[in-house]
């Protein structure tokens, strides 16, 4: 199922060149699909946004201050709960973006408030940046499904129920989210291969083969193996659990072409699945609308949870 969502007043794009070069990916040239993995280049109000958001998180963190806890050795790996006092609450682990290099769990913040108010338990992950990987996405994507196993072994302990365990992404996050979600639970982990009950994957990545071909491999060291490993869309038939893929129309064309073709994949492998659609929002407004329990992603995520506002 698809469903549109139009909330937003304004939105922005940029012309295509005018100066064709030759094709590499689809109908774009190499400068095409450079700016079709670069959501800066359709999104020139992202400095506001992410002012906004910063603003918001600073607020939200001194009216519900998050536990600190770590899931694994390494200085980074560690996690913020920002728990409700209902017992046995759901709990959502969210995987944040910035494309890979930027972010922290702090700077994310922000959508707490929304959780805690309906009776959720909200972790947000820290983990390591490509650049600090020698631009490998192995031990990134690895550490983020250690974290969701850390959540699930250790959720009574802060008050959650851990057979009501959801996850979230945005757009390189979303990325990761897809690959928790088609983790093999079983061999890896020896945990059950369905207890992640939902997933909410917003703007986000499920096949590297175009991205490995856009500029991001400048910081990246595609292989072989970490394209095929790390797109999601080719492991679907190790999906357990119910999502839902959000975008926006003011998205660049390749981010709104990846989320489109993951849904109807997934439609395709017999799994549950909902398309929303936002109409007029850019890839950071789309991050902004996390935190909105009527937004087009919060509410999303309520909807994952079988909650409303």
């Amino acid at each position: 199922m698809t469903r549109r969502v139009n909330t937003a007043m304004n939105s922005s794009s940029t012309e295509p060149p005018q100066n064709k070069g030759p094709i590499v990916w689809l109908d774009m040239d190499q400068k095409e699909l450079d700016d079709a993995y670069d959501q800066t280049v359709y999104a020139p109000n992202q400095p506001l946004v992410a002012a906004r958001r910063k603003i918001a998180s600073e607020s939200v963190l001194k009216r519900f201050p998050a536990e600190r806890h770590s899931y694994g050795a390494s200085e980074i790996e560690k996690l913020d709960i920002f728990k409700t006092t209902r017992p046995n609450a759901p709990v959502m682990v969210f995987i944040h973006g910035g494309a890979w290099r930027n972010g922290t769990a702090k700077d994310f913040a922000f959508q707490a408030e929304l959780y805690v108010n309906a009776d959720v338990n909200l972790v947000i992950v820290d983990f390591a940046q490509i650049q600090d990987t020698g631009g490998n996405l192995m031990p990134m994507a690895q550490q983020v499904r250690s974290a969701v196993a850390w959540v699930y072994k250790n959720a009574a302990s802060f008050g959650a129920d851990p057979h009501k365990l959801y996850v979230s992404g945005h757009s390189s996050g979303a990325h990761l989210t897809g690959c928790i979600l088609v983790t093999d639970w079983q061999k890896d982990f020896a945990l059950p291969a369905n207890f992640i009950k939902g997933g909410l994957l917003v703007s986000g990545m499920y096949d590297l083969k175009p991205v490995r071909m856009s500029k991001r491999s400048e910081y990246v060291n595609f292989t072989d193996e970490i394209e095929q490993s790390l797109s999601s869309q080719r492991h679907l038939d190790k999906l357990n659990a119910p999502i839902i893929v959000a975008y926006g129309t003011a998205e660049t064309p390749e981010f709104q072409r990846q989320n489109r073709a993951f849904a109807a994949a997934v439609k395709a492998a017999g799994k549950p699945v909902e398309l929303i659609v936002g109409e007029g929002f850019n890839h950071f407004e789309m991050q902004e609308t996390l935190g909105n329990p009527y937004g087009i992603a919060g509410r999303a995520a309520l909807q994952l949870m079988n909650l409303s506002a």
